[in-house]
């Protein structure tokens, strides 16, 4: 289910970002010859040979500076590197190996990873390969040779990497237990909230944002259904970042949502719904997995008849990508609606894994289309011809049609609306992929 994480690692300058944007596909990362330009971390998608994996791009590594900056990527890398599955150790062949490199080398040589050494900057292979034995020292492991600028040995470094993934049918979904990521900026709740649904304090809460530095696994039967908790670091605000620990959450966030069934976002009612909120329900979303928006501290509000309404429609305002999921207003401390919170986290798991039969669903699809007519574009008509749901977790649908650049994504809303109205579908995104019938 869950997809290998590669971390990209350096000393500053040696192209980390650009190799991360050519890997990519698209010019995510900034890209510029001044050190330490990439100050936080970013993370995409990519895939090789049909293996997809998460990619991870670090600021520069430089363990003996005292620049703050410097420091904090520094230790983001160190996060990230915690929670790779593959780091990509890039070196730059034009400077050769630098004390700093050496430094990252022992570093990785104590975490115990699967690393691969990659040297940039190998414009002429013919020219340069004979400087790749320097490289050797490291004690990392055979060079890999690229030119990420120059688009050269991707695909040997790529194999390099996909042989330390885990084999392809090797898949955690032959687990029945119910996998629940609990996620969150920090002092929200979470690790309370954990406490109170396995009735002992089992995980260290405090007052003090950041408490929670790791992913914490625990498990637990809940009428006769056994359920994984996953608890991770909060995420904050950049002008919040007091102790540098703090920011490093993102991967950690980002590793336990790929390991879930279900993502439990948890919102301050204090503090109502902030920018990192949206970002951290977005990765819930952007991943495909089911969803609840759980709004913690709920006994501390001071309500009148209107104040669930008027925060769930802030809810949807601000969480406007994601109306599938349910919400639910909540205390970790007094243990108002956590039963709730079980029965709708199962219906959620339920929907997500749910398939219907093919024909049924193109029912649905006939009446849609015969209710709403398909758009047409310069007195050409698209033609629905049928559908069939291609997976699940979440549930997707192939539409076969006559021309797929007729297919307007309102339309393909208006359809999602209606096979939502037939089969449900509450808490999980519903994908639709479109193909012209000749494919």
């Amino acid at each position: 289910m869950s997809k290998p994480i590669v971390a990209i690692v350096g000393r500053p300058n040696v192209g980390k970002s650009t190799l991360f944007n050519r890997l990519v596909g698209e010019r995510v990362a900034i890209v510029d010859d001044k050190p330490g330009v990439t100050r936080d971390r970013l993370y995409a998608d990519a895939e090789w040979l049909g293996r997809n994996f998460t990619l991870i791009d670090t600021g520069g590594l430089d363990p003996d500076t005292d620049d703050f900056i410097t420091k904090h990527i520094f230790r983001q890398a160190e996060a990230a590197i915690e929670n790779a599955d593959v780091v990509l150790f890039l070196t730059d062949i034009k400077s050769g190996v630098l004390d700093a490199d050496r430094q990252v080398a022992d570093m990785l040589r104590r975490a115990k990873k699967q690393v691969v050494l990659v040297v940039n900057k190998v414009d002429v292979p013919t020219r340069d390969n004979h400087e790749l034995y320097e490289f050797y020292e490291l004690g990392i492991g055979d060079p890999v040779p690229v030119s990420a600028g120059q688009a050269l040995g991707l695909g040997d470094m790529l194999d390099e990497i996909a042989a330390f993934f885990p084999p392809a049918n090797e898949s955690e979904e032959e687990d029945d237990r119910i996998r629940v990521a609990i996620v969150g900026k920090p002092n929200v709740g979470k690790s309370s909230l954990i406490n109170k649904i396995l009735g002992e304090e089992r995980l260290i809460v405090s007052d003090i944002p950041g408490t929670t530095r790791d992913a914490v696994d625990t498990f637990l039967t809940h009428n006769e259904r056994e359920f994984l908790f996953i608890d991770t670091a909060g995420l904050r605000r950049k002008s919040k970042i007091k102790e540098n620990i703090e920011k490093y959450s993102i991967v950690r966030t980002l590793a336990a949502v790929e390991r879930c069934d279900v993502c439990v976002l948890l919102i301050d009612a204090e503090e109502g719904i902030t920018e990192q909120d949206t970002k951290i329900a977005g990765i819930a979303h952007e991943r495909g997995r089911a969803a609840i928006i759980a709004v913690n501290k709920w006994d501390k509000i001071e309500k009148n008849t209107k104040t669930m309404k008027e925060f769930t429609e802030k809810l949807e305002t601000e969480l406007a990508y994601m109306p599938y999921a349910p919400k639910l207003f909540i205390s970790a401390l007094t243990g108002q609606r956590i039963g709730k919170l079980f029965e709708l986290i199962y219906t959620v798991y339920q929907n997500h894994a749910l398939r219907v039969q093919t024909g049924v669903l193109n029912d649905v699809i006939l009446d849609a289309t015969a209710m709403h007519s398909p758009p047409t574009d310069k007195g050409k008509a698209l033609r629905i011809y049928y559908a069939t749901q291609a997976s699940v977790k979440p549930p997707t649908f192939v539409l076969f049609v006559n021309d797929s650049k007729l297919m307007h994504f309102s339309y393909t809303r208006y359809l999602e609306n209606n096979i939502r109205e037939a089969f449900g579908f509450d808490g999980t995104p519903v994908h639709f992929v479109v193909r012209d019938k000749k494919e």
